[in-house]
């Protein structure tokens, strides 16, 4: 067993996974649909709102809100639109040549 002090912190981790050139590809086409994943899921738990009651809130069925808490997915416009709408909460996107995401409004 490897020694506490031997032990990587996830920043580091994550700098090593993201020095792999498919990894970091992956990480960028993906990194609008987490961001959204994570601000559908913090919405949602601050309220403590299950799955289902939040896919009422939106109009939606609730496999749809599990697809965009998984983040595996890329939100279209429209359903940011409706994400915006029905939870009152801003997109604010940033699309570059390089990288594609959510903008902190923070």
């Amino acid at each position: 067993m490897a020694k506490l002090s031997e032990l990587r912190t996830a920043s580091q981790v994550r700098a090593e996974d993201l020095a792999n050139d498919e990894v970091r590809a992956e990480s960028i086409r993906t990194a609008l649909a987490h961001a959204v994943a994570l601000r559908v899921l913090a919405y949602r738990v601050e309220r403590d709102l299950s799955q289902t009651d939040l896919a009422r809130q939106l109009g939606m069925q609730q496999p749809a809100v599990a697809r965009l808490e998984a983040g595996d997915h890329e939100p279209t416009f429209s359903t940011l639109e409706k994400l915006a709408r029905g939870l009152g909460i801003e997109f604010h996107i940033d699309i570059t040549p390089v990288t594609s995401g959510l903008r902190s409004t923070a």
